[in-house]
């Protein structure tokens, strides 16, 4: 990207973050960031009032709707403020928002579309506290993408991510699920789409207030990958077309609606 300063939004997709929010927020570096927008998904603490505090850009669910609902609204609202670049970020400070100048980087270099951060890249997540049977899970899981894929990335599985505004625009997000699996239908689109990846070592945090799925969560969430690549697999080989990989190249405008969004307060 060349000329005027591109547009940085962060995206924060929240969900009981009162704890860690104000963390997150303060360590996010405003030289570089336009905008923080939050979507919560009808959170049941302080979450709401929190960013109302902190004078975020805030959207309330009116229900909650589903972690990967929550990132339709984002992008969806990101989109309508003018974002060249989109930046996902967990509130739950389990990723450093200090490294976003290095997420955003490869996009202003003209580098890469996605830039995902990842946990796996020159660092021991089990040291930093990952459960070793979602490390096994993670490295499995992403040796059987890059398999699909035909990349050689060291995760698909994180928070924190980079997006030019053009992949947003192109892939079909309201075809996606509204749960977990949402993270890598986005991806796999991208990939049909033939976006460029890159990725960037991020050191995570592992503590009670971070956010962590399951091990039934997790179970549920490496099963539907599986049958996601499965998918896939006949979109590339030409054997089952699907609508949800095919390119989609809306443009969102400021008075689009926001089905699943109130504005706060």
């Amino acid at each position: 990207m060349s000329g005027a300063k591109p547009k940085v939004v962060v995206v924060m997709p929240a969900y009981n973050a009162a704890k860690t929010l104000h963390l997150t927020y303060a360590d996010l570096p405003r030289d570089l960031v336009d905008s923080v927008i939050l979507v919560d998904d009808h959170s049941s603490d302080e979450t709401v009032n929190i960013a109302r505090e902190l004078g975020l850009e805030l959207f309330v669910h009116n229900r909650n709707y589903g972690y990967g609902a929550n990132q339709k609204t984002c992008y969806r609202e990101a989109l309508k403020a003018g974002a060249a670049i989109v930046v996902m970020l967990h509130p739950d400070y389990q990723y450093d928002p200090t490294l976003l100048p290095q997420i955003i980087q490869p996009i202003l270099d003209g580098k890469a579309d996605i830039v995902l951060g990842s946990r796996l890249l020159g660092s021991n997540p089990v040291k930093q506290g990952m459960p070793w049977w979602k490390y096994v899970a993670n490295r499995f899981l992403t040796w059987v993408q890059n398999k699909s894929y035909g990349l050689r990335l060291s995760e698909f599985h994180t928070g924190y991510r980079a997006f030019r505004r053009e992949v947003l625009e192109a892939v079909n997000l309201e075809m996606n699920s509204d749960s977990f699996i949402f993270d890598q239908e986005i991806l796999t689109q991208a990939v049909n789409l033939k976006m460029r990846i890159a990725e960037v070592p991020v050191p995570t945090r592992y503590f009670p207030a971070a956010s962590s799925a399951s091990f039934f969560q997790s179970s549920v969430y490496g099963l539907s990958i599986l049958w996601l690549l499965f998918r896939y697999s006949l979109q590339k080989h030409s054997i089952f077309r699907q609508r949800q990989f095919d390119s989609l190249l809306r443009r969102y405008e400021p008075d689009d609606p926001s089905p699943q969004a109130k504005i706060g307060p």
